[in-house]
């Protein structure tokens, strides 16, 4: 009898359905799980003599609730998010190594140039000159200490590089483990969902620690690629991704993609999202440059404390030396398949002009040129030596060859490398070598605030004398080459004189504070021996030294300023990224949750609604039965 068969199906179909719904309340917390749906259709129609009669219904298959642009979108904006957050958690550990305050770089640099404002009160106290040491010291101490932080947080991140390639490579695996599942069951006509959701799981998970782009086959298997083109699995076939030492700078990790035995390199660029990409813009650009600028503000205070301190004179009557260790001179890192036998360097040539990046320098036909990588700015040159940025490019040995390439960190070691040469404090340049004598007949209206060498000028020692004109100018005689020319043509060509400026000429700086008389003069020249132990024009110098421009403009005392800045908006500005993004991801994947999500207030009202078709189904089963009896016990009497 029809009805018992459609009594029968409706009954299996229903319990089949309550199964289903079951499933999905037991798996509402499982990660990935997408709630599935029993698919009804007709059993088809018998025709009869008046009229066509349906044969109920059957389950069509099983299906998952799933939206393949929503849970592309969630993967997508996942991927963006955990590179965010990771950079931004790497920066906030970078940051912590940059303390402000008593325990900041910028306290240490400013106490060490205050420290000499006791020495020039007295040059003779060799306590105040054994803090000026001391103090030296302790900055040093903390640039290397810093750039040792800095060091720490490079291994760590490599580990952690490592880490992310080795997830990466076995959820590649596992993914063509499962593409290879999906294609085998594809062939009895039904969706195998648990195995989609695996799939889609691992690819979530994937994307988590680099972006991918999927291309799904008819066989429901799915091909992916990362960096753009690389195909990390294709069907049932993974390849891999490996981390080693960059071939031109060890301190450097770089990616690269291995098919069939053969490495490709990968731009860090072309990563897009995910933990890996975060982690390589955080050690190949977040941290180089920081390293930079802590090497530039320890290179160029080192090399301009030791320019002024050389040009004193100790309590020996010595001439001053360096007062921090010398900076070695940075090596140039041949690339891969250069040709020639050129050793390149670059050392500091002047401190002021220094500018916080690596360099590339390259061999070209029609010459050379200096490439300073944070911006691409390239610099042609002639020859070398030559001087760029500050930087004096040196040709050491050999010769290059057309296309050479040669990589220059002149920062990268400057802080890690930091030490006082000084050890004695009367050997602590703070006297100068020159004096200036005021003219017996002055009015007096003139009083000498400072004299100390500026520069290592040959003539620094000639005797020169200043003499006042009735318009408050004044000339010089004595005077070596290269000194600016005079203000006023004359005659007599004189320089206009404004107080508490001070005047440079023959490599030595005078400051002078009144107003001066017609006739007053002033002569300088070498300092007598035996007024060194009384002299401390030097101590001024090193004082001056808070106020000379040497970050772009930017004071030596304020170094640090410019350093912490940099580090702060980079904090700020992946702060923001991390909010953003987080905040797009979880958007992006609430959507798809909607979708493929399990509602347990939802599947509560389809149990009873299933629970009443199961218990429907069942009575008219027993109807047709007790009718199928009934026509039994007629038909047998």
């Amino acid at each position: 009898m029809p009805s018992l068969n459609i009594g029968a199906r409706a009954l299996n179909a229903n319990l089949a359905a309550l199964q289903v719904i079951g499933n999905n309340i037991a798996n509402v917390n499982t990660p990935g799980y997408s709630r599935q749906n029993v698919i009804q259709q007709t059993s088809g129609y018998q025709q009869m003599g008046n009229g066509y009669f349906g044969m109920g219904m059957e389950i069509a298959t099983v299906e998952r609730s799933h939206n393949q642009y929503l849970t592309r979108e969630a993967q997508k904006a996942g991927s963006v998010a955990a590179a965010d957050a990771l950079r931004y958690a790497r920066l906030q550990q970078l940051e912590s190594a940059f303390p402000t305050g008593s325990a900041g770089l910028g306290t240490a640099l400013n106490d060490m140039l205050n420290a000499w404002t006791d020495v020039s009160s007295s040059p003779t106290n060799l306590t105040a000159r054994v803090v000026v040491i001391a103090k030296g010291e302790e900055l040093a101490s903390r640039l290397r200490n810093t750039a040792a932080q800095i060091d720490s947080l490079q291994n760590t991140t490599k580990q952690q590089v490592g880490g992310a390639v080795t997830i990466i490579n076995g959820l590649a695996q596992d993914l063509a483990k499962v593409n290879e599942r999906i294609t085998e069951s594809q062939g009895n006509g039904h969706t195998p969902n648990d195995l989609l959701d695996q799939r889609d799981k691992i690819l979530s998970d994937l994307n988590k620690y680099v972006q991918t782009t999927n291309v799904p086959s008819d066989s429901g298997a799915v091909s992916v690629f990362i960096a753009g083109s690389q195909p990390l699995v294709l069907g049932s076939r993974a390849n891999a991704l490996a981390a080693g030492q960059d071939s031109t700078d060890s301190a450097r990790v770089a990616l690269s993609f291995v098919q069939g035995g053969v490495s490709t390199p990968i731009p860090d660029a072309n990563l897009g999202g995910g933990e890996l990409a975060g982690l390589m813009r955080f050690m190949n650009h977040d941290l180089v440059d920081t390293q930079n600028l802590l090497g530039r503000m320890a290179l160029a205070t080192a090399t301009t404390v030791n320019n002024q301190h050389k040009l004193g004179v100790d309590l020996q009557g010595n001439a001053g030396q360096n007062f921090f260790n010398t900076p070695a001179a940075a090596v140039g890192l041949a690339r891969p398949g250069n040709t020639g036998n050129a050793e390149v360097s670059a050392s500091v040539a002047d401190p002021t002009a220094l500018v916080a990046s690596d360099y590339e320098l390259r061999f070209e036909a029609a010459g050379m040129s200096v490439v300073r990588l944070s911006d691409g700015t390239a610099t042609p040159v002639t020859s070398l030596p030559a001087v760029v940025d500050g930087l004096t490019f040196n040709l050491d040995s050999g010769a290059g060859a057309t296309g050479d390439r040669f990589l220059v960190r002149p920062y990268a070691a400057a802080a890690r490398d930091l030490q006082v040469a000084i050890g004695s404090p009367d050997r602590l340049a703070a006297a100068s070598p020159v004096m200036v004598t005021p003219g017996t007949g002055n009015s007096g209206g003139l009083s000498v605030e400072s004299l100390y060498a500026s520069s290592a000028s040959p003539n620094l020692t000639d005797p020169v004398t200043i003499t006042f004109l009735a318009d408050g100018s004044f000339t010089a005689t004595g005077l070596g080459p290269g000194n600016p020319a005079p203000d006023n043509p004359g005659p007599p060509p004189s320089y206009n004189f404004k107080p508490g400026q001070s005047i440079t000429l023959n490599g030595w700086s005078l400051t002078m504070r009144g107003s001066p008389g017609a006739g007053d003069t002033f002569s300088i020249g070498a300092a007598p021996a035996g007024a060194i132990s009384q002299n401390a024009g030097n101590g001024t110098g090193m004082l001056a030294l808070r106020d000379l421009p040497t970050y772009g403009g930017v004071p030596l005392s304020d170094g640090y300023v410019s350093l912490f800045a940099d580090i702060g908006t980079r904090v700020q500005g992946a702060k923001f990224a991390a909010d953003f993004s987080a905040n797009v991801a979880n958007t992006a994947e609430t959507a798809r949750a909607n979708v493929a999500g399990v509602n347990l207030d939802e599947e509560a009202a389809r149990l009873l609604q299933y629970q009443q078709a199961y218990q429907a189904s069942a009575k008219f089963l027993q109807i047709a039965q007790s009718t199928f009896d009934s026509l039994l016990q007629t038909v047998g009497r």
